[in-house]
Order: structure tokens, then sequence, then C-alpha cells
């Protein structure tokens, strides 16, 4: 029992409802979709540093939280917004956190990891030419391929910037997809996660920019794994989808929608590359093996009470929804703290969290529910809420 705060300002008592689902691990063979969950960097709260300035990672809890991913099946998305990319976590720790992953995944046969590799150590700016983007996209893609590691082509804050017509998006991709030793997945981030991409691939309209996007993957399909948006709109996921040549995938990146868009319809689905499947990563490993299996029920039945709570952890400022992954990883005992790089455990509000913790329950994502119970009884208590 624990009290928490009301939507109205009073403050009531709470018990937890529901029995998490099970921890188990599971091989993605079973699954009949590929699901990569960007996971979370975990901060070293005892670090005697500035956290606004340079970030301090615990590396030892960082890489644990990769195995648990593994363990249920799932692939890790490494170095992506989640991980604060470029919100917290430079090009130089990005770098690190890289090499450390990926020498971590050959450990173990058959774990499945993407990197993301993008522009961010270059700073967008009025003299930014696309020969110096073409250039960086280049050196973060050399890094990461000198470590075996696969390419997730993150989208650009400079060639957003710098870009004159949709022809320069062109330019950029298709010398860059040239080079690349492996097929990537091009990630398109919408302005909603990050205000900086606004008018991505030159258009602000996203249909139009849709084009635009579709024309580079076909003119380099074989270069092409697929491609993750994240617009928060199924419908033009859907669109999108279908309008992909037949060898790209569609990784779906829609936090809102995810469980009907990777069921997918009599025309296709989606596969996965979530921030939300790091918060909510055994209940997904459940549902994906669930899919595989034929049982699309059970598969809804697991997933829907999670988009309540994925929906609240990415509501507006979108930005912030890496605060609600790395407080569900604290209270589920994946870390010792509720600490974050760049000081971001304080974007959310303690009515915000107190939902949080109430839809947490409902989709059965409280693993150890005593210890859940124990450190939101601290939090809120620090927070002013007193407690029995």
């Amino acid at each position: 029992m624990l009290n928490l705060p009301n939507p109205d300002g009073s403050v009531s008592a709470y018990r937890l409802k529901n029995t998490p689902v099970q921890l188990e691990k599971r091989d993605a063979a079973g699954f009949s979709r590929i699901a990569y969950a960007a996971a979370h960097v975990v901060a070293d709260p005892l670090a005697n540093n500035d956290p606004w300035v340079n970030p301090a990672i615990d590396w030892e809890r960082t890489l644990a939280f990769r195995h648990h991913l593994w363990d249920l099946g799932l692939g890790v998305a490494e170095a992506m917004d989640t991980a604060q990319r470029g919100m917290g976590l430079g090009w130089p720790e990005a770098r690190e956190l890289i090499e450390r992953a990926l020498k971590e995944a050959r450990s173990r046969p058959g774990a499945v990891i993407a990197c993301g590799a993008g522009t961010d150590h270059l700073a967008p700016g009025p003299d930014v030419t696309i020969d110096q983007i073409i250039a960086a996209y280049e050196e973060q893609i050399e890094a990461v391929e000198a470590h075996g590691g696969r390419i997730i082509l993150m989208a650009s804050r400079a060639l957003a910037a710098a870009a004159k017509s949709p022809d320069d998006y062109a330019r950029v991709y298709d010398r860059i997809l040239s080079q690349v030793k492996e097929p990537v997945i091009i990630h398109w981030l919408g302005e909603m996660f990050d205000p900086a991409l606004e008018g991505y691939w030159g258009e602000n309209d996203h249909m139009a920019a849709m084009d635009v996007a579709l024309g580079v993957i076909a003119a380099n399909e074989d270069k092409v794994d697929g491609i993750k948006i994240s617009l928060l709109s199924k419908e033009k996921e859907i669109t999108m989808r279908r309008k992909l040549p037949q060898s790209v995938r569609m990784y779906t990146g829609d936090d809102f929608n995810y469980a009907e868009l990777i069921s997918g319809d009599a025309e296709g689905h989606s596969d996965a590359l979530l921030g939300i499947f790091d918060a909510i990563a055994p209940v997904a490993s459940s549902a994906l093996e669930a899919l595989g299996k034929g049982e699309e029920k059970k598969f809804f039945d697991l997933l829907d009470p999670t988009v309540p709570l994925s929906r609240h952890i990415f509501k507006a400022p979108t930005r912030f929804y890496k605060t609600g992954v790395v407080f569900l990883a604290w209270l589920n005992g994946l870390q010792d703290h509720f600490t974050m790089i760049g000081g971001q455990e304080s974007t959310r509000t303690t009515q915000h969290l107190a939902e949080l913790f109430r839809l947490a329950d409902d989709a059965r994502v409280l693993l150890q529910p005593d210890l859940a119970v124990e450190r939101m009884r601290a939090l809120m208590a620090v927070r002013g809420v007193e407690q029995g």
C-alpha cells in the first residue's frame, strides 16, 4: 500500500491489482516478427561530474540491460534516441557505447544488434555544407562497421538545417547508401520526437516527405533492409508500408499503435523498432511468442493493456519519454537509482509518475511488485506525498 496523488491534487491509497507477466528467457527464432528494443543508458549516480555537461555512464548496468533484452529474444537498437542520443549522450559516449555493446553481442551467439550512425558530432549551422554532412555520416558509419556493426541510419539535424530542397537529401542518402557494407535501417524520426527534424526530407507535409523517402529507397533498394518511421500515425505508416518495395521492411516506430501495426492486415505487417519495448520487454517478448504460434488473441490480450502506458510515457512533449523508460527500469530493479544523464529525471511531474505507476500495474510490467511499491513510496515521500 502507498499513497499517490490524484489529478485533482488529492492523495489516496493505492494497492497493486495485477500479477506481473512472468519473466522467461526466449529465442527470437520463435517470433514471426523482427523486434528491436531501443535501449536506454544507465547513468552513474555517484560520479563527480556536471550532469548537464559531462555524462557519466554506469557501463556495467548499461550492458547488463542489453543482456536482459537479448535474454527475452529481442534485438537491441543501440545508441538511438532512447539512449538520449543528441539529448545528453554525445557522439564520443555513443561511440564507446556502440563498441562495448557490439563486444557484448559477440559474446553470445544469436544476439541481434544494430547501431545508430548519424551526424550529431557536427553542429548544425548556416555554414555547414552538404559535403560536410556526408563526411560526418561517413565517419560514424566507419566507426560502427569497424567493429562489425550493422547500421541504423539516423536522421540528421545538420541536414535538416542545411538542405535547400529534397534533392539535397537524395544526394546525401545516395552517397551514403552506396558505401555501406550491409543493408541499413533508415530512421525517419518525426518532429514530435525531435523538433530540430521538422521538415525532414525537404518537405513540411509528411505525405510529400514520404514520397521523397520512397524515392531514395527505390534508388537504393539493395542497400536498405527497412525503414523505421516515428510519426505516431498508424495511417501514415500503413500508407508507406504498402508502397515499399517487397524486399524492404517497415519497422514500426509508432509507440501509440504498435500492437495493431505489428499484427498487420491482409496486405502486410510491420516489424518493430520501439523505445517502449525497453520498458515493456517481458510482455512484448511473450506477445511476440504468442503471435509466432498463431495465438493472435493472446498477442492482443498481452499488448493491449500496455498501450495506455505507452501513450502516457510518450505524451507531449514526446522527447521526454526517456524519463518514463528509466523510471520503470528503476522500479523493476534493473538499476539501483532514478538518475539520468543530463538530469532528465526532472522532465516529468510527480503526477505523471504516479499515473505511470498505475498504468504499469494495469499493463502487468511491474516485475517485482514489493520492490516497486517500496521504491515508489520513497520517491513520493521525497516529492512531498506523505506516506503512512
